[in-house]
């Protein structure tokens, strides 16, 4: 798909000649303005058409069913299985960042939408849809020949798209017939400039100005000036000249519009028309490419007031808050060269991600499968910035598809083993916008790490906090564990001694702000009127509640936050003593120690025999029963006398579904399967319980969860882990039930089936001295062999075999390279 639709702008506009038997011109739909009468050619604009654009309406997503998702770099694309963008209720469309840059892009074949016959979105970056035409008949009222105008099957048609820096899609159709057979193609393409917040139902008291649509020749050039007084514009270029112009088109007598595309939503607001002549088994194709006018780390323009005027002719704001000024774009910036579209730059990075990254192959080809759509999602989700040179993993498609400090610190613990150079750009870039004061509005505080980071026009224009905001209570710990264990595969001092300066100002954090009553525990309680008022990794406002259903009132201390500061204060001590900061060292351990005894006091209740999910502002135990005492295991901070307790209640029918372990346990009030975290499964939660339950000896425990995890996402699409899935139990349930709004891919998702993998080898890495443990590696039943190629030791690599034969797994070193011993514990 190398051919560029590059036809210079200034021809002129077929939009205007009699090609579809007229065009009835749609409301607010204008000649290009001259300045004194807004009639006629504009000056500034020759053969250029200026279509008003229709006030635009934000439909609420409130489900992701059948969403094919393509992603590369900061863009990302989500249509209808038949690649169509259209509103609805799931919030398709074509995404830079924050922005929607196109919300309809609807195709139909002689009037009709084709038959689906296959989509495949496997590549993520490229997607194929193939399709057929339906039977069409002729018009009734002919008798002479009432019967079929063109037999189904009769097209093969196709819609091949490629991300790489812009959507670029080739439609190619072919005639099977014996004969030569018209087609009249026609593509709907509107533009919201839609914030995601405003997607996802946030409210908003008026919006920027929509500007008019500028056509000219092959070309189409929308336009936003959002709130924040930036430009948005989207380009589209189409390699052949269309018939263009606004959607109402009429029959010919100019009294009947032409009908919806998709019943129940409207076409959008500009419609290409090409009518092709194929003879019999000719194939023709036409491409299409779009593009924003903003790249990764840059910034959109802003807008000049004083051109609005002269793109609208008599001074009437286009439609929207009218507000907002537009810019004066010359001819160039209206119609920019389109962008080259390279296939082969998306299929190098994935190789190059490939390559850059443990293998691993088994004698499972389900675990195979979901390995590499596991590794592959992942590099789905690297973005580009959020500044020049730098790059982070995003959390989740659609809705996450930005910098979150806790998803992507959870995201590069989980792939540290396999590909720990995610967890040094994780660390880096996290520690560039580590706070440096204090900010009610953004819940900032002095060394404190980001929740999340929004470019979108809500964020830029105040009506959000999140320029980043930092209302997350366990993303700084968490950062902290990321530096020990990013260490202990690497063993790069360099690394450690760069990011030293931010680990003592995220130590300094924990006691001083994440401590806010010197009790020794880090809670948390929003200053930000927009804050969340739920600020762990549950953070929605029902997330937190005692064994009633109760939600706990702020602050709060959660269980698994403690953990992340019990562990991180010991592995900042290990490397406070590699830098021969004895006495700091000892500080952190004492801190450690004192720490966790306060934590079997505080938080274990006897008669559940098991840890609360928090205390509430009154120092009271919130204690449901949840997943948060799973994270305790994980973190280390359970005593050994009660971990037993605690991984038999994780495995009881309340907690473990049969799938994974639910977030909040069924039976009691306020358990909801459906709920976010209130009964749901959580792949990622699971993962670091699987970690947990390893780390205490739990084996078969620990065997069981990876197994029914994994036995899951052979249940969904492409062996794809989502955000979540809902909570119902298997035996009521014969496959995992999706979450209507789950991201997928999701980043910690994706990561979960790495953290499996590490957990079940024993993988324990000491770079610093040169050596790889392997902790009781134990294969489950269902896996008879593993093999690990190119693990990265500090500068040494080693291939790895592990071999389970009559219940024993046993682990072999098949090649190593650099200085570098393995130690097998069985």
């Amino acid at each position: 798909m190398a051919q560029r639709p590059d036809r210079k702008p200034g021809a002129a506009v077929r939009g205007g000649e009699n090609h579809l038997g007229g065009i009835t011109p749609a409301a607010g739909t204008v000649e290009p303005p001259s300045p004194a009468a807004g009639t006629g050619a504009h000056e500034a604009y020759p053969g250029v058409l200026f279509i008003e654009p229709r006030p635009a309406t934000i439909v609420k997503a409130t489900d992701l069913g059948s969403v094919q998702v393509l992603k590369h770099g900061n863009l990302y694309l989500l249509t209808d299985p038949f690649g169509d963008i259209h509103p609805d209720s799931r919030g398709l469309g074509l995404y830079f960042e924050d922005t929607r840059i196109l919300s309809s892009l609807i195709l139909r074949v002689n009037g009709i939408r084709p038959t689906l016959l296959q989509a495949d979105a496997g590549q993520n970056y490229q997607g194929t849809i193939q399709l057929t035409n339906p039977d069409l008949l002729r018009n009734p009222d002919d008798k002479m020949s009432p019967g079929l105008s063109l037999a189904r099957q009769s097209l093969g048609i196709s819609r091949q798209r490629v991300l790489s820096g812009a959507l670029q899609e080739r439609l190619s159709i072919a005639n099977f017939t014996e004969h030569e057979e018209a087609v009249t193609i026609q593509l709907d393409l509107d533009f919201d400039a839609a914030d995601i917040f405003e997607i996802r139902g946030y409210p908003r008291e008026e919006r920027g100005t929509l500007l008019p649509i500028g056509i000219a020749g092959s070309r189409v050039t929308f336009g936003y000036v959002g709130l924040d007084r930036r430009l948005c514009r989207t380009f589209v270029a189409f390699s052949e000249d269309p018939v263009i112009g606004p959607t109402e088109i009429s029959s010919g007598d100019g009294e009947e519009p032409a009908p919806m595309i998709v019943p129940g939503h409207p076409p959008g607001v500009v419609r290409a028309t090409w009518r092709w002549t194929l003879a019999e088994g000719e194939l023709r194709e036409v491409e299409w490419l779009v593009w924003p006018n903003e790249a990764p780390g840059g910034r959109r323009p802003r807008a000049d007031p004083a051109v609005l005027l002269s793109m609208s002719g008599d001074g009437a704001a286009a439609t929207g808050a009218g507000k907002a000024p537009a810019p004066a774009p010359d001819p160039a910036e209206l119609f920019p060269p389109p962008p080259r579209v390279a296939e082969d730059e998306s299929a190098g990075a994935y190789r190059a991600w490939t390559r850059g990254t443990a293998t691993v192959e088994t004698d499972n080809e389900l675990l195979d499968l979901t390995v590499r759509r596991s590794l592959a999602d992942l590099r789905l989700l690297m973005n580009d910035g959020p500044t020049g040179g730098e790059r982070y993993v995003a959390a989740g498609i659609p809705w996450f598809a930005t910098l979150f400090g806790r998803d992507a610190v959870i995201s590069a613990y989980q792939l540290a083993a396999f590909r720990p150079q995610l967890a040094i750009e994780t660390l880096q870039v996290l520690a560039v916008r580590q706070a440096m004061e204090f900010d009610e509005w953004r819940d900032a505080e002095p060394g404190k790490m980001l929740h999340e980071l929004r470019t979108g026009e809500m964020a830029r224009a105040g009506e959000l906090p999140h320029t980043p905001y930092y209302g997350s209570i366990d993303v700084t710990p968490l950062w902290l564990i990321l530096l020990g264990e990013t260490y202990d595969w690497t063993g790069d001092r360099e690394l450690v001694d760069s990011l030293w300066p931010h680990a003592l100002a995220a130590l300094e954090w924990i006691d001083r702000w994440g401590d806010r009553d010197g009790d020794r525990f880090v809670e948390y309680e929003r200053r930000s009127s927009r804050g969340l008022l739920n600020q762990g990794w549950k953070d929605s406002r029902d997330g937190i509640r005692d064994r009633a259903g109760v939600p706990a009132k702020t602050p709060i201390a959660l269980a698994e936050v403690q953990g992340y500061v019990y562990d991180a204060k010991l592995r900042m001590a290990a490397l406070a003593r590699l830098r021969g900061e004895e006495g700091l060292a000892g500080q952190l351990e004492a801190d450690s120690e004192a720490l966790r005894v306060r934590f079997e006091d505080a938080f274990w209740v006897d008669d559940l025999a098991f840890y609360a999910i928090a205390l509430d502002g009154e120092k009271r135990a919130v204690d449901g029963i949840a997943s948060n005492a799973g994270h305790c295991l994980w973190s280390g901070i359970v005593s050994p006398e009660r971990a037993r307790l605690v991984a038999e209640r994780l495995l009881a029918p309340g907690l473990f579904s049969g799938w994974g372990i639910r977030t909040y346990a069924a039976g009691q009030t306020g358990y909801n399967p459906i709920g976010y975290h209130t009964g749901t499964v959580w792949p990622h939660d699971t993962s670091l319980i699987v970690a947990g339950l390893k780390r205490y000896g739990f084996h078969d425990e620990s065997n069981l969860l990876v197994g029914r995890m994994l036995e899951a996402a052979q249940q969904f699409p492409e062996f794809r882990l989502p955000e979540l899935f809902c909570g119902f139990d298997r035996t009521n349930s014969a496959v995992p039930v999706p979450y209507p709004v789950a991201c997928s891919p999701q980043a910690w998702a994706a990561g979960s089936v790495f953290l499996f993998l590490t957990s079940m080898l024993g993988l324990r890495p000491h770079a610093e001295r040169r050596e790889l443990e392997l902790v009781r590696p134990e294969l489950p039943d269902w896996l008879g062999k593993v093999t690990v190629s190119n693990l990265r030791v500090g500068d040494a690599t080693v291939d790895l075999l592990f071999h389970r034969w009559r219940g024993t797994t046993s682990a072999e070193v098949l090649r190593k390279t650099g200085d570098i011993s393995v130690t097998i514990r069985l």
